[in-house]
C-alpha cells in the first residue's frame, strides 16, 4: 500500500521543510491544500512544476490536491448564480492544471461549505447544476491527467451528499471515468452502516482514501478499528493511495505523523 500525508499538517514548516518531514516519517507521497501554497489563482503552471521538483527531491510522489475551495472566496458548486458558477469551474480548471503540473493525479473535492445548499435552493437542480459542471469539467480533467474524487461528508459539515450511497448515486449520472469517489473514515463514522462495509460496497468508485479517526487524528488513534477497515482495502484489492489527514491542531505535527505510521504499517503488513 502506498501511504501519503496531507501536507498542512506540518503546520510550521515551509514548503520544502515540509516534504523533509512527510519523508523523515516515511511517507512517500505528499497530498497539498492548495491554500498553503499562498493564492492558487495568481499560480501558473511553471510555478507548479518548481513545487513538484522540490517534492520529487525529497523522494516523495505528489498526490494531488485536497481542500480544494477552502479559504477562498466566491466560489460555490451548486449556486444557481451562472457567475458563480463560472468562476468555480475556471478555478477547478486552473487547479487541475497545477495538480498536472506537479505531477499530481487526484484532486479531492470536499469544501462542505462551498457547495451546501441555501434553504431557498431547490435540491434536483442543484444535483443538475452539479451533474453539469463534472460533465462539463470532464474533458480538461481528463486532458490535465487528473481524477476528481468526490468527497461525501457529514451532515453536521454540509447538507448536500452525506453518504457514499447517494453521492455513487450523482456519480453515476455523471458518468465520467475522471469523476470518482472519495473514502474519509471520519466522514464514514457518520453514516448508519458498518465503516467497513461501506468501503467493501464503495470501492469499485473509490479513487482515494483518507485515514484518520473521528477525533479529528489519526488513523488508528481513536476508537474506530482500523485495522478493519484496512483488511477490507486488501481484500478489495485497493492498490492507491492511502493518505493521512488529521486536524487535530492540539497534538504536535511530529506525533500524528509518526502515530499514523506506525498505525498504518500494522495495519497494512508488508508484502
Amino acid at each position: 500500500m502506498k501511504f501519503a500525508i496531507c501536507n498542512e499538517t506540518f503546520r510550521d514548516h515551509d514548503f520544502p521543510g515540509t516534504c523533509a518531514e512527510a519523508a523523515r516519517h516515511g511517507y512517500t507521497g505528499l497530498e497539498v491544500a492548495p491554500f498553503t501554497l499562498g493564492r492558487p489563482e495568481t499560480l501558473t503552471t511553471a510555478d507548479a512544476e518548481k513545487l513538484g521538483t522540490i517534492v520529487r527531491d525529497h523522494g516523495l510522489e505528489t498526490v494531488g490536491f485536497h481542500w480544494l475551495l477552502a479559504k477562498t472566496e466566491g466560489y460555490h458548486l451548486t449556486d444557481p448564480d451562472p457567475a458563480v458558477q463560472a468562476r468555480t469551474f475556471a478555478y477547478a480548471r486552473h487547479l487541475a492544471e497545477l495538480c498536472s503540473a506537479m505531477a499530481g493525479g487526484i484532486m479531492v473535492w470536499g469544501s462542505p461549505q462551498q457547495r451546501t445548499l441555501h434553504p431557498s435552493w431547490s435540491r434536483p437542480d442543484a444535483e443538475a447544476r452539479t451533474i453539469d459542471f463534472f460533465q462539463r469539467l470532464s474533458p480538461h480533467l481528463a486532458a490535465a491527467g487528473v481524477t476528481i474524487a468526490f468527497e461525501f461528508l457529514g451532515p453536521a459539515e454540509t447538507n448536500f451528499l452525506n453518504t457514499a450511497a447517494e453521492t455513487i448515486a450523482l456519480l453515476e449520472k455523471i458518468n465520467s471515468p475522471n469523476v470518482r469517489l472519495h473514502l474519509d473514515v471520519k466522514a464514514m463514522s457518520t453514516d448508519t452502516r458498518p465503516i467497513p462495509e461501506i468501503v467493501r460496497a464503495s470501492l469499485p468508485w473509490t479513487a482515494h482514501f483518507h485515514a484518520n479517526d473521528p477525533n479529528l487524528r489519526g488513523p488508528g488513534m481513536g476508537e474506530i478499528d482500523f485495522p478493519a477497515i484496512a483488511a477490507e482495502l486488501i481484500q478489495g484489492g485497493y492498490d492507491k493511495w492511502v493518505s493521512v489527514e488529521v486536524f487535530d491542531t492540539t497534538i504536535p505535527p511530529e506525533t500524528l505523523a509518526a502515530e499514523s505510521m506506525k498505525n498504518l504499517r500494522a495495519a497494512f503488513p508488508a508484502d
